[in-house]
C-alpha cells in the first residue's frame, strides 16, 4: 500500500533539491534541440532507473567515495562544456527548429544516456536512498522521487522550447556551456577539498 504522506514528503524534498540541479539545464538544452515528448521519454526512463537503484540500495549509496564521484562528475561536465562551446552553430538552429526530423529512439536514447551518466550518485539519488532506508516504504519513496524528478525534467524541457522562441540557440548553447563549466569547477573543487 502506498503512503500518500510519505510520497508527498519525498516529492517535496526531491523536487526542491533537484530544481536548481543539472537536470533542468540538461532538459533545457535537449528541449531546445529535439521534440519535447521524445526527450521526456528518455529522461523519464533514466530517472526510473536511478530511483530503482537508489531505493534498492537504501543507505548503501551513502558509502560511495564521494570525492571520486565528484571528480568524475566534474570531468564529465567539463567535457560537456567544451563540446557545447566548440560546436558549430551553422545548421544547428535550423535543425533545432525542425525537431520532427529526429527519430524517437535517437532522441530518447540521448536523453536517457545523458541523465543516466550525469545523475549517477547525485544528491537526490543519495537522498532517495536515505529516505527509502528511513521510511522503510520503498514504493511510496520511489513514487514520490520519480514524480518529483519527472516534474523537474518537464519544467526544464518545456522551458527550453519556450526560451528558444525568444533567444537564439547560439546564445543558449554558449550560456549552457558556461554553466556546465561552472558546475565542473564546483564538482572538481568539492572533489579536491577535504
Amino acid at each position: 500500500m502506498i503512503s500518500l504522506s510519505v510520497a508527498a514528503l519525498v516529492f517535496g524534498v526531491v523536487f526542491l533539491a533537484e530544481l536548481p540541479d543539472k537536470t533542468a539545464l540538461a532538459g533545457l538544452m535537449l528541449g531546445t534541440r529535439y521534440r519535447a515528448s521524445y526527450v521526456f521519454a528518455g529522461v523519464a526512463a533514466a530517472f526510473v532507473v536511478h530511483v530503482v537503484l537508489a531505493v534498492a540500495a537504501g543507505s548503501v549509496l551513502t558509502l560511495l567515495p564521494q570525492r571520486v564521484l565528484q571528480a568524475v562528475v566534474g570531468v564529465l561536465f567539463l567535457a560537456g562544456a567544451l563540446v557545447l562551446w566548440l560546436k558549430k552553430d551553422d545548421e544547428e538552429e535550423e535543425q533545432a527548429r525542425t525537431p520532427a526530423d529526429q527519430s524517437f529512439w535517437k532522441v530518447a536514447s540521448s536523453g536517457f544516456m545523458l541523465i543516466l551518466v550525469a545523475e549517477f550518485g547525485d544528491l537526490t539519488q543519495i537522498m532517495t536512498a536515505n529516505l527509502a532506508a528511513r521510511y522503510d516504504d520503498p514504493l511510496s519513496v520511489g513514487l514520490g522521487a520519480v514524480l518529483a524528478l519527472w516534474a523537474v525534467a518537464a519544467l526544464g524541457i518545456l522551458g527550453g522550447r519556450t526560451l528558444m522562441r525568444f533567444v537564439p540557440l547560439r546564445l543558449i548553447t554558449k550560456v549552457a556551456a558556461l554553466l556546465m563549466a561552472g558546475l565542473a569547477a564546483f564538482s572538481l573543487y568539492e572533489a579536491a577539498t577535504p
